[in-house]
């Protein structure tokens, strides 16, 4: 389910005619009659991964409120949602919900609160539904990824201030391919993982995320006046598009 049909369809007939929704994962109705057109095409539900989400390079001062309301409704309702409507589907022995989480949920780079901010609430969400669900013998993991080479990262960092720090973040800003993290989604899934990370360096920052955070302060402070009033003024798009006139 997503909000680009014709791609839908595509992959759909590529994995023998699967049953597919277009779906604004922001809006619960339409939510709610994709998780129920699912189950009743395939006779319920095992896994669930919510995985909707958008971006935008956005200070807190001086940026668009819209973009931080739309972030939100987006990344954090859409995935309350899904694991919402799903959830009693996936509550037996070998159901799954992935939560796509980010990096992001861990370390808060500039000019991306509200994103960072939406990955924690997803993060938080997931942590609190493994423990809910726990009796019924369904397992819940977090997908927590740096930048992979998709249109979405290429969309982030096609502004000028993102740019500009994207080039003195390090390894923290630089794009694996995404071959990495199909891999790893692949592996956790089969195994029903609490945790899945790409690249794997990604492991060793969440247990120090105090550490990691103060070395994203220091690495991004260089240059960072001059990206603010860049992205002040920039007309920076959201990195997914939206459904809307």
């Amino acid at each position: 389910a997503g909000l680009e049909p014709e791609q839908l369809e595509r992959v759909a007939v590529a994995c023998g005619d699967a049953p597919w929704w277009a779906c604004d994962v922001g809006d619960r109705e339409q939510v709610d009659a994709a998780v129920a057109g699912a189950v009743e095409a395939l006779g319920g539900l095992d896994t669930v991964i919510t995985n909707a989400g958008v971006a935008a390079q956005l200070p807190l001062v001086g940026g668009d409120p819209e973009i931080f309301e739309r972030t939100l409704a987006v990344n954090v309702l859409g995935s309350y949602y899904t694991l919402r409507a799903a959830g009693p589907h996936i509550s037996h022995p070998g159901g799954y919900a992935l939560a796509i989480a980010s990096l992001a949920a861990a370390v808060h780079p500039p000019l991306l609160a509200a994103y960072s901010a939406s990955k924690a609430a997803v993060e938080a969400m997931a942590n609190a539904l493994r423990i809910e669900l726990h009796a019924s013998g369904a397992r819940v993991g977090v997908a927590y990824f740096a930048e992979l080479d998709t249109d979405m990262t290429r969309r982030g960092f096609g502004t000028e201030a993102a740019a500009r720090l994207a080039r003195r973040g390090g390894a923290i800003t630089r794009v694996a391919p995404l071959e990495l993290g199909i891999d790893a989604l692949e592996r956790g899934i089969a195994r029903r993982s609490r945790r899945i990370v790409a690249p794997g360096w990604v492991a060793g920052v969440l247990p120090a995320r105090m550490l990691a955070q103060r070395l994203v302060e220091v690495v991004t402070r260089r240059g960072l006046e001059p990206a603010l009033e860049i992205a002040r003024a920039e007309d920076a798009p959201l990195t997914t598009r939206q459904p809307g006139p």
